[in-house]
Formats: structure tokens, sequence, C-alpha cells
């Protein structure tokens, strides 16, 4: 290893993750929003704090103490997708494209949650977390997106390669207040992007939409922690009802939202990059499943695992937790291999795929361009 390499990374995952202390000086545009205060957004319970010292051990930790078997041992199955059989698939078709990126074609239409098609989930595509594998069909040979549907603006779920890329086939982009902000300023025409704050909706060709709360942070750089909203989103599609969490920690919210807006067909649930170091942002795999039964869902997809190495888990922990889990709780699991299709009113039961692959021994926790 270079000398140099073990600061270099330290600074990188900190500005990959945003972890910084002080806040950067926010817009006084977000001051009607009763998540925002004091120049920066915050969830409704306060985190508790965390020192500066914490950050740098788990940044530490995350680099140099890596336990085993946090990457696979073998290719992830990918089903290659082409755009003519996206155009023959039946309304209400669903294709999971990778970690927390989803297609959905409802009502005719194709609309995408928070899109990454590039190679690494950081601010630099020489260092950071690396894809295990490659999305089931580029952002060239996708049909025309009704609307891309972002969450928050890390990097594992806002890629401005991807944004700029979709930005000539896409008609609206639909954000949380400031996340909109970062399109503009990365030159997406300014017609495209709408703008939302938690319980604010909109209705596009007949598919409502609900920008929901959720319990977790933002940033992109080590000087604008929590100047942009975060958000969860439900999808009501006549009598057809999704939910996707984007990234939260467990809290009460989930039942508001049950009770506002379920019972859902399907939730879309985060499942991976969780530790014990970071509970109040991230979902443990028990928590999970109970946020699932708070939003009365009747299928559940586990997503934001198996293309990036997040966390401290083994690459499989989260496909076996959850899935010994939901049979514990008689919860109905459905497990897509990524790019398969699946039918949101009548998903396909538990397949587990990923015991295929296995794990590999950390030695690649460095994650480097070759």
């Amino acid at each position: 290893m270079r000398p140099f390499r073990p600061l270099l990374l330290m600074t990188g995952v900190l500005a990959m993750t945003a972890c910084a202390m002080s806040a950067a000086d926010s817009s006084n545009a977000y001051q009607g929003s009763p998540q925002f205060a004091d120049g920066k957004f915050r969830n409704p319970v306060p985190q508790p704090p965390e020192g500066f010292g914490k950050m740098l051990r788990i940044a530490w930790n995350f680099f140099f103490n890596k336990p085993q078997g946090t990457m696979p041992a073998a290719p992830v199955p990918v089903e290659k997708l082409t755009q003519d059989q996206l155009l023959a698939a039946p309304d209400r078709t669903l294709w999971r494209l990778g970690h927390s990126t989803i297609l959905l074609k409802l009502r005719g239409q194709f609309w995408l949650t928070d899109p990454v098609f590039s190679e690494r989930a950081s601010p630099f595509q020489w260092m950071g977390p690396k894809r295990f594998h490659a999305p089931p069909i580029s952002i060239d040979e996708l049909p025309p997106i009704r609307a891309v549907i972002l969450s928050h603006d890390h990097y594992d779920h806002l890629d401005d390669a991807a944004v700029l890329a979709l930005a000539a086939k896409t008609q609206v982009f639909l954000a949380p207040l400031g996340v909109g902000d970062r399109l503009l300023e990365w030159g997406v025409d300014a017609a495209k992007v709408q703008q939302f704050d938690w319980w604010q909706e909109i209705t596009l060709d007949g598919l409502r939409l609900v920008a929901t709360p959720a319990q977790h942070f933002s940033g992109r750089s080590l000087s604008d922690r929590n100047s942009t909203l975060w958000a969860s989103w439900a999808l009501i599609d006549g009598d057809t009802r999704i939910y996707f969490s984007g990234d939260t920690g467990y809290f009460d919210g989930f039942k508001t939202i049950g009770e506002r807006l379920g019972p859902f067909d399907l939730t879309l649930m985060e499942t991976g990059a969780y530790d014990k170091q970071w509970p109040y942002v991230h979902m443990l795999p028990e928590q999970t499943l109970q946020a699932h039964l708070d939003l009365r869902g009747r299928w559940m997809l586990p997503i934001h695992n198996g293309t990036f190495d997040l966390a401290m888990h083994s690459w499989n922990d989260p496909f076996e937790r959850i899935t010994a889990l939901a049979a514990q709780h008689g919860v109905n699991l459905t497990t897509p291999v990524i790019g398969t299709a699946l039918d949101v009113r009548a998903p396909r039961a538990n397949t587990p795929w990923w015991r295929g692959v296995g794990e590999q021994p950390a030695k690649g926790v460095l994650q480097t361009a070759d």
C-alpha cells in the first residue's frame, strides 16, 4: 500500500458518506417546511449526537478491519434486458436493476427509482464501492421514462452521470426538497424538475405519487450534511399500491404511512448496509420486517443489497436474515434475480439465488481502481 493511501481513503469515505460534523449554509427557500430548521433538514426525533471520533473509527474499521465475506465469491446472476422486452411487458411489471434502482411499468409508461448506473457509488470513479454486477440494461437502451423518483442525495442513490444521461429521455424528475436543486446545478432543465416536502403529492397520467417521511440524513460533501431532504414514496395506481422506502431507520412514521396510504400490495424495503453502529439511519432486518408490517404490506421485496459493499455484514446476510424472519412471521417475500420481470400484483415466492454465489474474504476493502 502506498503511504498516502490510508489518509486518502479516509478522506474519501468521509466525503462519500457526508459524515461531516458541520452543516453547510442553506438557502432560505425551505423555511416553510416543518422539516427545516436552523439552516438544515432534520428528522422529527433528533438523532443522538455522534462525535467526530466515532465517525473516524467507523471509517477506519470500514477500510481496514473488514470482516470476512463482505463480497460475493462468484459473479452475481443478472438477467439481461432489452428495450423490446420492456415494451412488450404487461402493465404493473417491475424489474430490479440493482441496489435501490427499480424500473416499473405502470399505466403504459416507465418509472425509475434512484437511478445508479455508474461503476462506483462514490464521488470518484477511481475509488469507492464498486459494483458487483453490471446493470441488466444500459441507460441508452431504456425506453422513454415518464418520471425518475428520487429518495435522497447520497451517492448510492443519486448518480450525477446517470441523471445527466437520463435527462433527455425523462419527462420529469420528482425529488425531495433541495435534491431537485442539485439537478438544476448539474444542468437539468428546470421545467423537468419538481420538488416535494413530506406528504406533498402529484398525479401524473393517473398515477398518484406521494412523498412520505423517512428517518435518514443527506449530503454529498464534507460541508453539506442535511442541506437537502430525504423521503420515501408511495405509488398508487388505482387499486394497486407500492411503497418505496429509500433509506431509513425504523421509526413510528411507518405506522402513519400505513394508516394513511396503505395497505400496500408491494413494499420495496431497505434491507442492507445496516450495522449496530448506525441503527438510527438504516434498519436491521428485524426492523425492516416490522416496518413492512406497520405499512400493512402484502408482499415485500428487499432492496439496498447485493450491488455494493457498504457495510460490515457479509454479502448474503441481508438475504438470509430477511428470508428467515419472513418465514418465521408468515410474511410473503419475493427476491427476484436482478433484471427478472416481476408481476406487482402476483409476485413469485422467494428464490434463494444468492446461495449459488457465496461470499469471499474481504481482500478488496480498499476498492481502488485497478
